[in-house]
């Protein structure tokens, strides 16, 4: 039988947990991540007992239990102040494409049937024995993405599975393999309930599929089934294969802003959702492209970050990058203009002249690569009638 040892197997609160409740088991990403030897961002457990069994099994041992999703079957334990997510086995009862009715169950295989990919329908008991119902260990060893059962089916149950197809590609698929022909086809024939997905699932779904090393695969058939352009109207994949070469190139982590800015010059902050922070910087990304500015004035202006974005994407849509840009950004990023207003107070007083002179200037020490120093740029300003 396939096991599981991850560190967290035999941690002092997993193992607690697991022998209060006695009938558990680690379901979904955690089993699967550990079978790929990868860290596991949460621990989930299943389990045949009633959420209002697990609350007091584990209130009776002294654990903090949520519930957080009691309706769903859904409660949270707290050990040593680790979160577990214990959930009673469940059967779809009915569902409207985003969410469901359940019904309790006490049967694996039941639970197992409702879930969206063979890769997420894995269980493992206390001891690390994988329990696989549906052929998970198999495609997951292979990168098969294969939807549970009828494709069309899990897709009906909640839409947001056709972004997760291509996001668990990005993540889990073997570009050998490529994407499931039954899958791929059921995605295209449902491109009209993308339309009935909030854009903070979609936004998510989104960032995390442009965070997986290697995304081109993904994208392409996002593109070629026709949830590219229903999500992102224009967005055109062509520059995202040269953008993950040259990230790769520069040692730099996979940035899924970038990659977002990569697909188009239009903003999508409102479709996706995105934190005002993350919608600035897509747009300072955006209008220093549009402005053609050199680098290292972006880098001097918006700083580090927005410039290598910007570096990255002019590069993939251009075929290279410049010399020593990283360096070119990294120095640009650490100037500090010689001037202050106090230093043309005396000349121009307070007021509009006085900005537009230092405005001139700067843009002068800018051009000059910034050499000019205080004295250099005060001389300058001598020179220019007032």
């Amino acid at each position: 039988m396939t096991r599981i040892a991850p560190d967290w197997l035999k941690a002092p609160a997993t193992v607690r947990v697991m022998e209060v409740l006695g009938e558990a088991y680690f379901v979904g990403g955690c089993v699967r991540d550990a079978l790929l030897g990868r860290s596991a961002a949460d621990i989930d457990i299943s389990t045949p007992l009633l959420p209002e069994e697990v609350s007091a099994r584990a209130e009776a041992a002294g654990l903090r239990v949520v519930p957080t999703g009691i309706a769903h079957g859904t409660v949270t334990v707290i050990a040593d102040a680790q979160a577990f997510e214990v959930t009673t086995y469940r059967r779809d009862v009915e569902t409207d494409g985003r969410r469901a009715v359940v019904a309790f169950s006490r049967d694996m295989a039941e639970d197992a049937a409702r879930r969206d990919f063979t890769m997420n329908a894995l269980y493992a008991d206390a001891g690390g024995r994988v329990h696989d119902p549906l052929g998970g260990v198999e495609d997951l060893a292979a990168g098969h993405v294969r939807f549970i059962g009828d494709a069309a089916e899990r897709i009906e149950e909640d839409y947001l599975r056709s972004l997760r197809f291509f996001r668990f590609y990005a993540w889990y698929g073997n570009a050998d393999v490529g994407l499931d022909a039954d899958g791929l086809a059921a995605v295209a024939t449902h491109l009209e309930g993308l339309d009935r997905l909030s854009g903070e699932r979609v936004g998510a779904e989104m960032k995390g599929l442009l965070s997986a090393p290697v995304i081109a695969p993904a994208v392409a058939g996002m593109a070629a089934s026709g949830v590219l352009a229903r999500i992102l109207p224009g967005a055109d994949p062509q520059f995202l294969g040269p953008l993950v070469h040259f990230e790769a190139e520069a040692g730099l982590s996979p940035g899924w802003k970038r990659r977002l800015a990569v697909l188009g010059s239009k903003d999508w902050a409102d479709r996706l959702r995105l934190s005002k922070g993350e919608g600035r910087h897509l747009y300072e990304v955006r209008r220093a492209l549009a402005e053609d500015r050199g680098l290292a004035e972006v880098a001097y202006r918006l700083g580090t970050e927005v410039a290598l974005d910007v570096a990255l994407v002019r590069g993939a849509s251009s075929g290279g990058m410049p010399t020593d840009w990283q360096g070119l950004i990294a120095g640009a990023a650490e100037k500090v203009f010689p001037l202050k207003a106090a230093d043309l107070m005396e000349r121009y007083g307070p007021g509009a002249p006085l900005g537009a002179a230092l405005k001139s200037l700067e843009a002068h020490w800018i051009a000059e690569e910034f050499r000019p120093d205080k004295a250099a740029l005060l001389a300058i300003d001598r020179d220019t009638a007032v």
